[in-house]
């Protein structure tokens, strides 16, 4: 997969992850509950070092961790990762955005959209297909992948536990 360029949409603008994006902030969004009420980020003790260690991991891969930026101010707000797999030209993609004041703006929205437009187009990422799950209780993510113009693939029955309760994972794919 090609390096990820700078991606500006109208509300946000995507760039590589850098060792300088490892901040307090971002470590703050780690260890909020409500930020990682649905993802397993949740269990994991969040320290500079683990996040550090996380950064790291990409160093020498195919795989991508993302920044993303309020275009207005150039102030970070979530990140991304895809995940590669460059035997079967296939990428799974996930978001967080941290910030909770930019929840239900349609800055996640805008930001899924340019990235997954980047993966699937020929002069980009040039991969054949785009994956990408959530817990069926996160509505949002749901509602996220659809308008984006994925398709459900299948579930998980019951697969993990949120708040106390069995909850079903649902998958999602796009095909360039």
């Amino acid at each position: 997969m090609a390096p990820l360029p700078e991606i500006a949409g109208t509300k946000v603008v995507l760039r590589p992850f850098e060792a300088k994006d490892i901040t307090e902030t971002y470590l703050g969004w780690l260890r909020d509950p409500e930020v990682t009420r649905f993802s397993n980020q949740r269990f994991r003790e969040h320290t500079l070092q683990t996040c550090r260690d996380y950064f790291a991991s990409f160093a020498d891969s195919p795989n991508r961790f993302v920044s993303i930026r309020d275009k207005a101010t150039g102030d970070a707000i979530g990140t991304m990762t895809a995940y590669a797999n460059p035997h079967h030209n296939t990428c799974d993609v996930g978001i967080m955005i941290g910030n909770r004041d930019y929840w239900s703006g349609g800055y996640g929205q805008e930001a899924w959209n340019l990235l997954l437009d980047w993966l699937l187009a020929p002069t980009g990422g040039g991969i054949r297909k785009v994956t990408a799950g959530t817990l069926a209780c996160n509505r949002g993510m749901v509602k996220l992948m659809e308008r984006s113009g994925m398709t459900r693939e299948g579930v998980r029955v019951a697969q993990e536990i949120v708040e106390g309760e069995p909850q079903d994972i649902v998958l999602y794919g796009r095909f360039a």
